[in-house]
Parts: structure tokens; C-alpha cells; sequence
């Protein structure tokens, strides 16, 4: 089983335009698969969920639909699918950017979780993995010009990956991608470098229980060698 699924959930307005319907409608209707799947998540095992909800390059869309996109997070947020699950809630992204409301509701909603643990749901909202890297960088510089740092010693893996905004999870296993694209636009590109990706042409409101089960056995069949060869892997199978 994945420790770790990321998700990148896409085709919610095509989903609502096929059905002669505003793109809102197909944003409410992913909120109804993420509450399915993260129930799903957590019946098998999974420990950490992460979803690109909204990236930075979405500030560029319409208006209205950014200001639906906000509502809608604050609507999902008071979904009780945290506490019945036993779920904690953890958002990553630049949310300084978001309305106050949203910004309130989400440190809300993070506190009133932080006990849960039978697993993480992270929403990945105003993010995008460029945002990210970049902020780690100029993290690090303040940090050396305040001796918070050393100044002379080599920035490592493990210093970027303590000023990543996921520096309290596992990288992803798994990345899902619906909607049919076959990108990974932007998300998570340091924390993927060794994950399997697993693309469907299903809608994220259409997404169901099965259709993540049935990534979860791709998942299980591929072998994760990490740049070694199949023969190292399997001789080190063999000694555990």
C-alpha cells in the first residue's frame, strides 16, 4: 500500500461543460469525490493525501471562477469527513494570497484536526512546485545572511528538503492524474523525482472508489527501483 497519494484533480469543469452546466457545478461535484476518496484513503491504509486544489497559475482564471473556487473551499472545509475519519488537515501553498476568510478557516480547520491520525489530507491551495522551490531558496539565503545557517558549508538535499513546504511527510508513492491530461503541471516536481505516475482519462467528479483502487494495484505491480537495476532490487528483496 502507498504511504503517500497525490493527487492532481482535474477535469471538473469539462466534466460540468459536457453536462451543459457552469464550471462551478463541476468544482461542487469534485468536492463530493473528494470527500469519497479521502473516506477511501483512509479505509485502506493510506497515511498521506495529497490534493492540488488550486495553483497559482489559476489566480489567472475568470473572476467568478475564482471566487466560487474560494467558496468552495470554505464549504468543504466544514465537511465533517475530518473527524468521522479521523483525518488531519494540513494545507501547503502561498495561502497569503487567499481572501482572510479562507485564510482563517484554514488555520481553523488545521487546529481543530491536529489530533486526528489515522491519516494527512493536504490540500495544495495557491500552490505551485516553482513557487515552492523558489521560496526554499531564498529561505535559505536569509537564513545564511543570519547565521541561522552556516555560510560555508554546501546546500544538501536534506537543507532543501527541511525549507520545502512538505518537510513533514514522506515523498509521494503514488501521483494520480485524471481528466486525461498527461502532465504533471507544475506540482510537487522536487518530491516526485522517484514517484510512480498513473494517468486516467476519468473525470475527478467521475473518480470513484474503484478507480483508485485500481491505481493503487498499478502502483502495486511496478517494481521501484530507485536507479538500481531489477536484479538488485529482487537480491535485496530476497535478504529482508
Amino acid at each position: 500500500m502507498p504511504r503517500h497519494v497525490a493527487i492532481i484533480m482535474d477535469g471538473n469543469g469539462r466534466w460540468a461543460v459536457e453536462r451543459g452546466k457552469p464550471r462551478s457545478y463541476g468544482h461542487q461535484a469534485g468536492v463530493d469525490a473528494v470527500r469519497r476518496i479521502t473516506a477511501e484513503c483512509t479505509r485502506l491504509g493510506v497515511k498521506f493525501l495529497t490534493l492540488y486544489t488550486f495553483s497559482t497559475e489559476n489566480w489567472n482564471r475568470p473572476a467568478d471562477e475564482v471566487s466560487a473556487l474560494m467558496g468552495l473551499v470554505l464549504s468543504s472545509l466544514e465537511d465533517e469527513i475530518f473527524m468521522k475519519n479521523n483525518v488531519r488537515f494540513r494545507v501547503i501553498g502561498d495561502i497569503t494570497r487567499l481572501p482572510q476568510s479562507v485564510q482563517e478557516k484554514l488555520r481553523e480547520t488545521e487546529e481543530h484536526t491536529a489530533g486526528n491520525d489515522a491519516m494527512t489530507m493536504v490540500v495544495a491551495l495557491s500552490y505551485s512546485a516553482r513557487w515552492e522551490i523558489t521560496k526554499a531558496v531564498n529561505d535559505i539565503i536569509e537564513e545564511r545572511k543570519n547565521g541561522l545557517l552556516p555560510a560555508d558549508e554546501p546546500v544538501t538535499e536534506d537543507i532543501i528538503n527541511a525549507h520545502m513546504e512538505t518537510r513533514f511527510m514522506p515523498d509521494p508513492d503514488l501521483l494520480i492524474r485524471t481528466g486525461g491530461e498527461l502532465r504533471v503541471s507544475n506540482y510537487l516536481l522536487w518530491q516526485i523525482a522517484y514517484s510512480e505516475l498513473y494517468f486516467t482519462d476519468r473525470y475527478w467528479p467521475d473518480f470513484s472508489e474503484e478507480d483508485l483502487q485500481e491505481a493503487i494495484l498499478s502502483y502495486q505491480n511496478r517494481q521501484r527501483r530507485f536507479g538500481k537495476t531489477e536484479d538488485q532490487v529482487e537480491r535485496e528483496g530476497e535478504l529482508k
